[in-house]
């Protein structure tokens, strides 16, 4: 009997990490991501499974709770087959190698501040170096084009399909063989919403028996996304009219680009003030050009800019600001600025300095346009904070703070339902990649609709299939 077993995102948000054990068959690790905020600490031990014993990765798509760990099962054993789309690939050698130079600051800022102490020994290593990430791309891998089945081995199967959440972005169907009758699981990945800028639609899922997914806003719907584009123009246009600068933590990939496509048709219409935009983030630019490289998986406006301009997100007012001095000499620009800058939960980055130089001032404002875990900055500064500590000063805050919601990649509640309810033979639902009060109301509205059980993961618990 197949069993699956979930190392992470159970009654959380990140660390994605699912474990299908196929009896004689096969083990396949879904997805292996970071975990981040309150969970942070738990990147650093062992895996609760041997990593070497692990035939097939599959890889959802690329974001840091979906892939950060990649190099770190390598050092400990992982030497099997990693399935990606093309784009997917592309995008997590930049989200690791980040990752990776992140780390390695960190670890030396923290050395420095231990030897003080005479406490070296007790900061911990990094959990891996861009040499362990080559090592990672050294390996076999298999690239599944969407609505192609890949077969694995004999009596094991792969669909990938679209997920509308990220480009390269998929939910995975596997079917396999179990006492002459095949069963399908699907893993949902992140899923998207039907009204996204950038990506296409969420594709249907017609079958499955089995299904894992994901339920980060299981508790409510999203704002429309004609209405959400509406507050983010009103907010942009009224605090350039006051001669203020707006300052937008941004994720480096799929909101960045929502945000360019967003600023670019303002520009196209003669909506937006005369200003400066600035992207201020190596690895938002670096994602923006695999998006642009892949603009046959982007949504028809952006295959229409493309066909246009040579570009889909370039346009006058749009600077890139690859390097440091760059970055600084936006510091001398006292209004009409638009900047966006990482990260995206305001735990470190280029949106550090922007803060500094500006969350004093009434006149500029920020805005949020992502999820915003527990425990960051990006979370006090929505939850109200008034002062802030970036670099040990601390900062008054009296720029005014946004938060506009209904930009998330992530389905919502109905989204959810509505893509669940679409299918056909499923006898069991498993609620992952949520906090659990979410999870709860997600529960009781699907038990509703669908009249059948719905099961919240708890982390670790094995699940016999």
């Amino acid at each position: 009997m197949a069993t699956i077993t979930s190392h992470g995102a159970a009654k959380v948000v990140t660390g994605s990490c699912h474990l299908l054990d196929i009896e004689g068959g096969a083990r396949i690790l879904i997805d292996c991501g970071m975990f981040q905020g309150p969970e942070e600490d738990r990147n650093n031990g062992p895996f609760d499974f041997d990593p070497g014993e692990i035939d097939y990765l599959l890889i959802t798509h690329a974001h840091l709770d979906h892939v950060g760990r990649i190099p770190k099962l390598l050092k400990e054993g992982f030497r099997g087959i990693i399935c990606a789309t093309e784009a997917t690939r592309d995008l997590a050698e930049i989200i690791l190698l980040d990752s990776a130079k992140i780390m390695k600051e960190d670890y030396k800022t923290n050395y420095k501040k231990a030897q003080r102490r005479g406490k070296e020994g007790s900061v911990r290593e990094p959990l891996y170096a861009e040499e362990d990430i080559e090592s990672a791309f050294d390996l076999s891998w298999h690239y599944p084009e969407y609505d192609e089945p890949l077969t694995l081995q004999e009596g094991l199967t792969i669909t990938y399909r679209n997920a509308g959440h990220i480009l390269g972005s998929a939910f995975i169907e596997i079917s396999y063989m179990e006492r002459g009758i095949e069963q399908t699981i699907v893993f949902s990945g992140d899923i998207g919403n039907d009204n996204d800028v950038v990506m296409p639609d969420l594709e249907k899922c017609t079958h499955a028996n089995t299904l894992y997914v994901e339920s980060t806003y299981g508790d409510r719907n999203h704002k429309s996304a004609e209405a959400t584009i509406t507050e983010f123009k009103r907010i942009i246009i009224d605090t350039l009219n006051d001669w203020g600068n707006v300052v937008i933590p941004s994720f480096a990939i799929e909101r960045t680009q929502e945000l360019l496509c967003i600023l670019k048709e303002m520009h196209d219409r003669k909506e937006l003030p005369e200003c400066q935009i600035f992207l201020d983030s190596p690895m938002a630019t670096r994602a923006t050009e695999v998006y642009n490289n892949h603009s046959d998986l982007l949504s028809q406006k952006c295959q229409d800019y493309k066909k246009r301009d040579g570009s889909v997100f370039d346009f006058e007012e749009l600077t890139f600001t690859p390097d440091a001095k760059a970055s600084k000499a936006i510091n001398d620009i006292d209004r009409r600025a638009i900047i966006i800058a990482g990260s995206g939960m305001c735990t470190g980055g280029r949106i550090l300095h922007h803060f500094k130089h500006r969350l004093w001032n009434r006149k500029n404002a920020v805005i949020f346009v992502g999820y915003q875990v527990v425990g960051t900055l990006g979370r006090h500064m929505v939850d109200g904070a008034r002062w802030v500590k970036i670099y040990r000063e601390d900062i008054l805050v009296r720029a005014s703070i946004h938060t506009v919601n209904g930009f998330s990649a992530h389905a919502d509640q109905s989204a959810i339902v509505k893509w669940v309810s679409q299918m056909k033979d499923l006898n069991r639902i498993f609620l992952i990649h949520g906090e659990e009060d979410k999870q709860v109301i997600l529960r009781s509205v699907l038990e509703n609709v669908l009249e059948q059980k719905v099961h919240i993961v708890e982390p670790g618990e094995v699940i016999y299939l």
